[in-house]
């Protein structure tokens, strides 16, 4: 039998947290995330049926919600990440897909995607050397999907000093390249 380990998008055993000034930005593996696209016609059905299951709202564009332990954030036209605990989990998108039924498509996208946490007074000022996404007007639970030196990215303001960034997976190294580098640059 094989004897697998699993490694973090930056190739570790353990997720890396690096501490620049007064910038933290983590490495965050611990999530499950599962992409639901309504289907044709179908977005009020699927919105009843995360309701009723969950608790979800489904957020419009821009936005984020909570619902208990999920966390769900708009993609695009009636699509929506969800993420949860992956230790609570681990099946998520099969749970999604058991709730939907016919009224969504979900894939499973926990390996798909990396994601860093940032978190620090100057998170700002790091962004504004990264992107053009207006991250100073940013509220929390408000979600842009934009680029980041050159790599396409979702950034999620969690809080006002705390932003997630998700990317994809095969670009984690120059993504977190990037975001040490800014943190260097205003430490």
């Amino acid at each position: 039998m094989h004897k697998l380990t699993a490694l973090t998008p930056l190739g570790s055993d353990t997720p890396r947290m690096d501490t620049i000034g007064d910038l933290t930005i983590s490495e965050v593996t611990d999530r499950a995330l599962a992409s639901v696209a309504a289907r044709r016609d179908q977005e009020p059905a699927l919105r009843t049926a995360l309701s009723e299951a969950y608790k979800m709202e489904l957020p419009d564009v821009g936005g984020s919600s909570q619902a208990g332990v999920l966390s769900v954030f708009w993609t695009g036209p009636h699509q929506w990440m969800i993420s949860a605990p992956h230790d609570q989990h681990e099946q998520l998108a099969r749970d999604l897909k058991d709730v939907s039924g016919a009224t969504a498509s979900v894939v499973e996208q926990t390996d798909g995607w990396c994601r860093f946490d940032v978190a620090g007074p100057a998170l700002c000022d790091l962004f504004e050397r990264l992107s053009n996404a207006p991250v100073r007007d940013m509220q929390p639970e408000r979600v842009i999907r934009g680029i980041l030196e050159h790599l396409g990215v979702f950034l999620w303001r969690l809080e006002q000093d705390r932003m997630a960034v998700l990317g994809p997976r095969s670009s984690a190294e120059s993504l977190h390249h990037a975001l040490i580098t800014a943190a260097r640059s205003i430490a």
